[in-house]
């Protein structure tokens, strides 16, 4: 079992950049195929980035690319999410979550291991 705790999220102004980590516990980090999502008042919770467990592949929601990279540093059992340009439409929950698999999950019901989540909100 893994556990996940998300930090690095706060309110930051249009055009702003941040950057989220997701740290894991256990040893075994290296096995996760590790995701980022985000959820906004009254919206389903939506697929932002994924990345394999080498961190040798990776997938990003349309919405998102070419501003956030998803990357992960398997010694220090984190992920993170690096986010540029931000825009008022971002502001949302934003959750990792982890699945021992060799693939790059985009699904949230394909995950087994969810973090709490941490809050970004992009004033305009």
């Amino acid at each position: 079992q893994v556990q996940l705790v998300e930090s690095g999220g706060r309110l930051v102004q249009a055009g702003g950049s941040l950057r989220l980590s997701c740290a894991a516990s256990g040893r075994t980090f290296s096995r996760y195929a590790m995701g980022w999502f985000r959820q906004a008042p009254g919206k389903e919770r939506e697929f932002v980035a994924a990345i394999s467990r080498s961190g040798g592949s990776s997938d990003y929601a349309d919405s998102v690319k070419g501003r956030f990279t998803i990357s992960r540093d398997n010694a220090k059992n984190t992920v993170y999410l690096q986010m540029l340009s931000l825009k008022p439409e971002d502001t949302a929950v934003y959750y990792c979550a982890a699945r021992a698999t060799t693939l790059v999950i985009t699904t949230t019901r394909e995950y087994d291991y969810w973090g709490q989540g941490t809050q970004v909100t992009v004033s305009s």
